[in-house]
């Protein structure tokens, strides 16, 4: 019942449709208690691609709880009947690769290291809800090589209150599915930074989720929304197991229920993530010469029952000639009828 995102985002209706099954979400984050009651069975073996203070070599122990939150929001299970924590893909696997240290930070090396385990251990999607690091070549590399072998990245587009004033890295590598955040009134919040590169928002206020020691937590900012956009790709991804990443985030994005100027703005992207349109809407695919991750797309739809609007790929010419050749044709037989009339 606390958990307000799953009905703005009509969570129960789009489990009917996918629930993330066959599905690896790779969690880069502080660890993930695996023994959690709402998680048991979803976790794998993970790794710790970080050494130092603090940190031991299992993934399974996570240092503050951030990261088995993250992995609550995108495939817990619950247990019971309508009791625990419910993510968007309860069905989805979380593979767990803890990078930080005994303060919750990352360095740029370690998320590296971890995104190229993800992408060589079978996560098909990446949920980074960490910032922080430097914009280094080997990130780059490494996130420009998981999306060559077909593996969407999401992360967290960085929060105010951690000192960010601009989308943060690697949220602002190119491809990467940079999430903002919105409240309840589904409006961006404050403390979620904006910026060109911001692709997609998504719930990030009190988004109550799983906590170490079969705890339950909330937390507030761009990490909880791109989790939960994680989750959204695990469905998509297991709906369409066919599509590639680049089609995926287009699928996504032209669905996505548009938010202030028309079009892609720096504060919402697409816009808002509209799940049941994702995986039930009509969706053009990418032009055949589009081939990059970046989306093509029209403009998103504005609501969450239309879908995306149709490209337009043809010119309405060869249509027009034909009508205005008619119309011609019928102003010359009126005409002549009317001379007609007057001569007599």
């Amino acid at each position: 019942g606390r958990q307000w995102h799953l009905i703005y985002l009509d969570a129960a209706r789009a489990q009917l449709v996918s629930s993330g099954d066959g599905e690896t979400v790779a969690v880069i984050d502080t660890g993930v208690d695996s023994a959690h009651v709402d998680l048991v069975g979803n976790i794998l073996a993970g790794v710790v691609t970080y050494v130092g203070p603090g940190r031991t070599t299992n993934a399974s122990h996570d240092l503050d709880g951030h990261g088995t939150g993250m992995a609550g929001d995108i495939a817990a299970h619950g247990h019971g009947v309508r009791s625990g924590a419910l993510g968007i893909a309860p069905d989805a696997k979380i593979l767990p690769i803890a990078d930080t240290d005994d303060t919750g930070h990352a360095t740029d090396s370690a998320m590296a290291t971890s995104i190229q385990y993800a992408t060589q251990h079978g996560a098909k999607v990446i949920s980074i809800s960490q910032g922080g690091v430097s914009s280094s070549p080997s990130l780059a590399a490494a996130v420009a090589a998981a999306q060559e072998s077909d593996v969407v990245v999401v992360a967290a587009a960085g929060d105010r209150s951690e000192g960010d004033l601009t989308v943060d890295s690697p949220a602002n590598l190119p491809g990467v599915i940079a999430v903002t955040a919105i409240g309840r009134d589904g409006y961006r919040i404050a403390e979620s930074v904006s910026g060109p590169t911001v692709m997609l928002a998504a719930p990030g206020v009190d988004i109550a989720s799983t906590a170490p020691s079969g705890g339950y937590a909330e937390g507030t900012g761009t990490s909880d929304a791109a989790a939960i956009t994680a989750g959204a790709v695990a469905l998509v991804r297991s709906k369409y197991p066919n599509l590639s990443a680049a089609e995926v985030i287009h699928r996504l994005t032209a669905t996505a229920t548009d938010k202030g100027p028309p079009g892609r703005d720096n504060e919402y992207g697409y816009g808002v993530i509209n799940i049941v349109a994702a995986l039930t809407a009509d969706v053009p695919p990418l032009s055949a010469s589009a081939g990059a991750t970046a989306p093509v797309t029209d403009q998103p739809a504005s609501n969450g029952s239309s879908g995306a609007q149709p490209a337009r790929t043809r010119s309405s010419l060869p249509f027009i000639i034909p009508i205005v050749a008619a119309g011609l044709v019928l102003l010359v037989i009126v005409g002549w009828r009317v001379a007609r009339r007057r001569t007599r």
